[in-house]
């Protein structure tokens, strides 16, 4: 049905220009060139009651691409929505910019894409919003809505075949997988990783250095029962944080081999004294059922200063040779608890970050500050970068929550394994690619039988 618009203060009528055909397009409601949406399923000759739809101040059509979020105070002029990998029906979306600089992501839904006819009998204008308004902001906005405080844990899910659990690193470092995914243009593509350099357009690659300690040791009680500790952190003096189990059993001044627990901190960790330095395993996640034959494979081959409980996986698949072809720049976290540990609560909100320890010098942090483009290899290193880029500090602890509306100050691309569900981690790579978009790669990683986690395959996002 084709209609013309009559402007008539704030009165609309339509008129058959052709035969009426009663039924709904492909896609759905249509806007037209003023921006007004119209119901075509309708009665002919019906005035009705419309709503401009006017942008307030702060609300532009924008790409979800949350790297992206013009900061307060700049130019918000309406740009055209890119859409993601999911948005297979052209949805519209919105990004609110608070005062405080923090993005929201408003999706619509049905409810809200559906304008229902008022006859012109209907309540005045201001009337209607005054009701409506409540309503749309706590079952519309309240439901899909994103800030850089608020997720759903179960919205981390995901199905993964266990098979697809990677046991052993790859044969070479640089013969992992990498799946590819453009923000601008939302290609994908399936490389090697030895093929990374051709990816890249002269980004500052920034790796984390850290290396990880010998902190697994598999110790016995005084009883004789088995017991475990895994160091955490250093504190100084031989004191560590640590994970003890079976932790229930345990008590303050108990002797297991080499560490005297001293004070249980709750949630299974402990303060310890240990005798001399670490002398135990590499800390393999518990999904990690098969030996390591090389402890080195658990190491990056930049590793430099001792202090993780973990690996900066990411940076398992570089090689020297890997190195020499790209721009490179260092930083230090130590990873421990916050890093590795799950979500346990319903709302993200709720999830508490002990903090981890990092370090960055000037002449580097004046590198990553001045370079065009910065690649962060790992989630961590997005940590340390976004940590500076606010509070200006080059060496503390970084207890930065990264979840999507996350504003993105210095990362540009992101290069990182796929990780657990229900972890921080996982919240950070949906901020950084966008929720949906996470989503889609990750089906896509396992329906092309890409390898997970620490010792898997790794996803660029550009």
């Amino acid at each position: 049905m084709l209609v013309q618009r009559h402007d008539l203060g704030r009165r609309t009528t339509f008129d058959p220009l052709e035969p009426a055909v009663d039924r709904l397009p492909p896609l759905g409601d249509e806007v037209d060139e003023q921006g007004e949406i119209v119901e075509p399923c309708v009665p002919l000759r019906i005035e009705f009651l419309l709503e401009p739809l006017e942008a307030r101040d702060g609300v532009v059509e924008k790409t979800l691409d949350l790297a992206e979020v013009p900061r307060h105070g700049e130019n918000l002029a309406p740009q055209p929505v890119l859409h993601g990998l999911a948005d297979a029906v052209g949805q519209r979306r919105l990004e609110l910019l608070r005062d405080c600089g923090e993005s929201l992501h408003l999706g619509a839904r049905a409810t809200e894409r559906r304008l229902e006819a008022a006859l012109l009998v209907a309540a005045p204008t201001c009337l209607c919003d005054a009701l409506t308004r409540p309503f749309q902001c706590l079952f519309v906005h309240g439901a899909q809505g994103y800030s850089g405080r608020r997720m759903r844990s179960d919205e981390l899910d995901y199905a993964l075949p266990p098979e697809l659990i990677a046991q052993h690193p790859a044969e070479r470092r640089d013969a992992s997988r990498l799946l590819v995914y453009d923000r601008r243009t939302n290609d994908v593509r399936h490389r090697t990783f030895a093929q990374l350099p051709d990816e890249l357009h002269g980004e500052l690659v920034v790796v984390n250095d850290t290396k990880v300690v010998p902190a697994r040791l598999l110790v016995r009680r005084e009883s004789g029962g088995e017991a475990e500790v895994l160091l955490l952190e250093s504190l100084g003096d031989g004191i560590w944080e640590a994970l003890a189990r079976p932790s229930r059993r345990l008590r303050a001044g108990e002797r297991l081999g080499p560490v005297e627990l001293l004070e249980p901190l709750g949630q299974g960790r402990w303060r310890v004294m240990l005798d001399g330095e670490p002398g135990g395993v590499a800390p393999l996640p518990p999904y990690i059922t098969e030996p390591l034959a090389d402890p080195g494979r658990y190491q990056t081959v930049y590793a430099d200063e001792a202090g993780s409980a973990a690996a900066p996986t990411a940076g398992l698949h570089f090689t020297p040779e890997l190195l020499a072809r790209l721009d490179v720049e260092r930083i230090t976290l130590h990873v421990g608890l916050d890093t590795f540990r799950p979500v346990a609560v319903d709302d993200l909100a709720e999830h508490a970050l002990h903090g981890e320890r990092y370090r960055v010098t000037p002449a580097a942090w004046k590198r990553i500050e001045a370079a065009d483009r910065v690649l962060a290899v790992g989630t961590t290193t997005v940590r340390v970068l976004e940590t500076i880029a606010r509070d200006r500090q080059l060496e503390g602890r970084t207890t930065l929550f990264v979840l999507p509306g996350f504003e993105f100050q210095r990362v540009d691309a992101l290069l990182t394994n796929f990780h657990l569900p229900r972890s921080t981690l996982l919240a950070l790579v949906m901020a950084f690619a966008g929720v949906e978009a996470t989503r889609d790669l990750y089906r896509i990683a396992v329906a092309e039988r890409y390898r997970f986690y620490s010792f898997g395959d790794a996803m660029l996002v550009l």
